[in-house]
């Protein structure tokens, strides 16, 4: 008889998640609009709306819905005038797609849902809103620039560092205004300003696209801002990723000249269109054009990767007020009038001449996530003095953004900033892995006896540690205060256990993925790289969706990668793709984010959306794979990057591009059958057979092992769908635990995957029967091991795993390694925390979305470990699109299991627990019960 006991929940449990299972009212809660809330600046004409439930209620499903949408709250209201009303929906959806009336452009919008459980009704949700942009077209305002006579930068060695610009204008409003909505974009960078304010709050807007196939807009509501008479409008614009230094381009030689910079053009452009609707409704555009003018101002020098200057004696109060004197600047003009030049470029591929010049993007749409924004303030938590007037501030943190400055000084007084991830043993800032990004600040002071306060706008950097010079004595903590600076996607997990290391393990992979979430998934912020590499992407796209919502941010990403991919139709190895790296273009596991990015959003959020909009670009990827390998056997397949980083342990290409193929033909198959599209689905499951047949034939051999062995390629064949048979995997998995016992050693865990085979490992152990030993890795504190970095002091996940060491520094324990590739803010390796929710925690979606959830956790045994008490309990939750989702649990004193799980409501929950305690070596199966929506207590004795 089974030995669960289910704990009675009419009173109140005085456990983890304390609940009650009286019966009470639901709400409808959170409804967001494109997977966001409140946004500014939707485009689509259909959008998609959701919400949750909320509510004690046990087994809380949803009935039926009714949506109503309507240009006013008013016009919500019963019997008012709307753009849509549902009426009464039947049905579990929570999530449905715009059906009324056409949406008018450049209007607030607002919206509310209410829905049924129960044969009850929920009070509406509280009032949605969303500012359209330009529904089925885009802004039409001319770009203007200024006149630009500079010649093109051909110095390689020599830093160019244009100052921001300026741009400003006026207008009259003799009626009353009732709405104001702007929309903005710059090739560059920018900001908007109204009437002295900085409209909004997002940084490096409109963030990074291929300029030459599509670029952003942003919306505002600048209402609020406006004053009666006469009023004026402005913008700040910087070089940012259209006319900056890009990546390794200097480095390595790349870009106009091989200067690294100008990469889409040489003269940055804005272009703002303000509509302006007046109490009787009529309207007027105000728009940009030679009537504006245009200036520089305090910011000397503008730069992602180099940084900003500022000469706070050069600043412009009031320079975006009706009553500034803007007659010492310079008329702009339309940014076509600068003409254009050829230039040689300059790549991995060579050499060709492209013309330069402004050109405007093709397609202009909304832009479709969270903006970046400032989300944390970090304050200092020492400042020590290296050497004599070398002040060396601790954030405590490692991350990416910028710092306040607060200072008193006099007049043209240089303070420098200079950031680093790590120091050196003898104090100094260590900025060898920051290659050509010189990542330094300079503030000039204006000479206030009051003080100065500075943040830069234009740049950013990836760091811990602060080198202020500049001051003769020592500075006081807040001189320096972090900004923490990332796409303010909502966080959405939590764990912990017994163990404080993996509990910074979990908090360094979060602590990476902000650190690299600033407007598109990079690899690293601190170097010359800062690239949205698509290997890394895959690696860690679950992983991102568990710990953030990432739905919209992840929705602008793809646009970028679609808008990348070869003539052949082969997704790139980064997007956007500024130049050619690396001797290919693609890459096996990097081009294969085309196909599983999308997949991974689906299962996150049960949106097909993510894979339907771009469904043409991914058979057509698959095609041309197939046409490079008619026989599905393996090829070198673009450049032969493969289990990238492995310890001495390397794969053969050809062997990780057919696991590769087959992965990315299983999801392929899974997201067509989604669709109700029976041909592809067959087709692909054919694909599949081919390969597995075709991988039993070149590399399985008969006593189970698989020549050449390498960990990766038993983590690989497991994991990407070419074992399948019960008995082979646990051949294939018992022989990856020997591989990994035999390297082990009183300094090693043994382990040698790299880049690919990491992600998959733990997963794939704990799956084949060798949980403890999995267990037994993640606390490891040796080398290789998520546990040594930790040791090592890391608050972020590193790039390499002897990126640093007490030992050694940054030379590796031979000394011979290259310190300029230690990023110390790398998340692929994080990936691990997506084995750490879904298998020691036991959350994942059964269902995409979380419809339908697993909730199996794994409990390793007592002993699994010898480094360290093996975990003994485990906290974690996620918020899911229905809700959040907690898990506890607990192995007690004696020996028994306690479980507890919250389910949020429109769920259902599948459990898998023991019969039996887990620990006490009896083996008696597994029980598998449904749970309804509510707090559930179990123990297993």
């Amino acid at each position: 008889m089974s030995e669960f006991l289910l704990q009675a929940m009419i009173k109140p449990i005085l456990a983890l998640f304390a609940m009650t299972w009286i019966a009470s009212a639901h709400s409808t809660v959170d409804p967001r609009t494109a997977h966001r809330t409140d946004p500014l600046g939707v485009d689509d004409a259909r959008p998609r709306f959701s919400w949750r439930l909320e509510g004690d209620a046990a087994g809380l499903k949803q009935e039926a819905f009714e949506l109503r949408v309507a240009t006013s709250v008013a016009g919500l209201e019963e019997g008012e005038a709307a753009l849509w009303n549902s009426g009464r929906v039947e049905g579990g959806a929570a999530r449905v797609e715009y059906a009324g009336e056409p949406l008018p452009s450049s209007s607030p919008i607002f919206w509310r849902v209410r829905t049924w459980t129960g044969g009850k009704v929920s009070e509406w949700s509280e009032t949605a809103r969303f500012v359209t942009g330009v529904i089925g077209g885009e802004p039409s305002a001319p770009y203007i620039s200024f006149r630009d006579e500079t010649p093109f930068h051909t110095e390689r060695q020599k830093l160019h560092l244009p100052p921001a610009r300026y741009y400003r204008t006026t207008f009259q409003s003799e009626k009353k205004v009732v709405r104001a909505i702007a929309h903005a974009t710059a090739l560059g960078i920018y900001e908007l300003h109204v009437n002295g304010e900085k409209a909004g709050d997002a940084f490096f807007a409109p963030g990074w696209t291929n300029y030459r196939k599509r670029a952003y807009y942003n919306t505002y509501e600048v209402t609020e801002l406006l004053e009666g008479g006469r009023n004026a409008i402005g913008a700040v614009v910087a070089d940012g990723w259209y006319s900056g230094y890009v990546a390794y381009g200097k480095l390595v030689g790349y870009g106009p000249h091989r200067t690294g910079r100008d990469i889409y053009g040489k003269t940055p452009a804005v272009m703002v269109e303000l509509h302006l609707t007046y109490e009787d409704g009529s309207k007027e555009v105000v728009a940009t054009g030679p009537s504006w003018k245009t200036a520089t101002g305090p910011e000397f020098e503008a730069d992602f990767l180099m940084g900003e200057g500022y000469d706070a004696r050069k600043e412009m109060p009031g320079w975006a007020t009706a009553g500034f004197d803007d007659s010492s600047w310079e008329s702009a003009i339309l940014a076509g009038e600068n003409g254009s030049v050829k230039q040689p470029f300059f790549d991995a591929f060579g050499e060709d001449v492209r013309e330069f010049g402004f050109v405007r993007p093709p397609v202009l749409q909304a832009y479709p996530a969270q903006p970046v924004r400032i989300i944390e303030e970090l304050p200092a938590q020492s400042v020590t003095e290296h050497k004599p007037g070398v002040w060396i501030f601790d954030l405590g943190q490692n991350f990416a953004g910028n710092v306040r400055l607060e200072v008193t000084g006099e007049a043209g007084q240089e303070i420098r900033l200079r950031y680093g991830e790590m120091l050196h043993p003898d104090g100094r800032l260590m900025t060898e892995n920051l290659r050509a990004a010189r990542a330094t600040d300079t503030y000039l002071c204006k000479g206030d006896a009051d003080g100065e306060i500075w943040v830069p706008r234009f740049t950013f950097h990836g760091f811990r540690y602060v080198e202020l010079t500049g001051l003769d004595e020592k500075p006081p903590l807040d001189t320096v205060t972090g900004l923490v600076l990332h796409s303010d996607t909502p966080m959405a997990s939590g764990f912990e256990c017994s163990d404080p290391v993996v509990n910074r393990i979990h908090r360094n992979a979060v602590w990476t993925q902000r650190a690299n979430w600033i407007d598109l998934p990079t690899d690293c912020p601190q170097r010359d790289e800062r690239m949205g590499w698509t290997g890394d992407a895959q690696i860690y796209a679950a992983s991102a969706a568990i710990h953030a919502d990432v739905a919209a941010f992840f929705r602008k990403w793809l646009r970028e990668l679609e808008d990348s991919i070869t003539e052949e139709g082969y997704y790139p190895s980064y997007a956007p793709y500024p130049f050619g790296h690396g001797g290919a273009i693609h890459g096996t596991a990097w081009s294969d984010a085309g196909v599983i990015v999308p997949h991974a959003l689906w299962q996150a959020t049960g949106d097909p959306s993510f894979f339907t909009d771009h469904w043409a670009a991914m058979t057509r990827f698959m095609d041309a794979r197939k046409a490079q390998d008619p026989e599905f056997k393996g090829t070198l397949f673009g450049a032969p990057w493969g289990d990238w980083l492995n310890l001495d342990d390397p794969t053969p290409h050809e062997y990780v591009e057919l696991a590769y193929f087959t992965l990315s033909s299983r999801l392929m198959a899974e997201m067509a059958e989604a669709q109700g599209l029976g041909e592809e689905v067959e087709k692909y499951r054919s694909w599949v057979a081919t390969m597995r047949e075709n991988f039993r034939a070149m590399y399985l051999k008969a006593d189970g092992r698989i020549e050449p062995e390498s960990q990766s390629a038993y983590v690989l064949a497991l994991d990407c769908g070419l074992l399948v048979e019960p008995e082979v995997r646990r051949k294939a998995g018992g022989r990856l635990a020997e591989l990994i016992r035999d390297k082990a050693g009183e300094d090693s865990t043994g382990m040698t995957t790299g880049f690919l085979g990491t992600k998959p490992l733990l997963p794939m152990l704990a799956d084949t029967g060798h949980l403890d030993l999995a267990v037994s890795m993640l606390q490891s504190r040796k080398y290789p091991s998520w546990g040594y970095e930790v040791k090592n002091g890391a608050t972020t996940i590193w790039e390499r795993w002897n990126s640093y060491t007490a030992e050694h520094g940054f030379g590796g324990p031979d000394g011979k390694m290259n310190a300029a590739m230690n990023s110390f803010s790398h998340y692929a390796f994080g990936a691990v925390t997506q084995w750490m929710m879904e298998d020691l925690a036991g959350i994942a979606p059964a269902e995409p979305g979380y419809s339908r959830i697993r909730l199996e956790p794994h409990f390793p045994s007592a002993d699994a470990t010898t480094e360290t008490e093996t975990i003994s309990w485990v906290k974690a939750h996620h918020d899911s699109p229905h809700g959040r989702i907690a898990v506890h649990w607990k192995r007690r004193d004696d020996g028994s299991l306690l479980y507890e799980a919250t389910v949020p409501p429109n769920t259902t929950a599948e459990l898998t627990l023991p019969k039996h305690s887990p620990w006490s070596g009896e083996v008696a199966g597994v029980e598998v019960r449904t749970l309804k929506p509510g707090a559930h207590r179990f123990e297993v004795k």
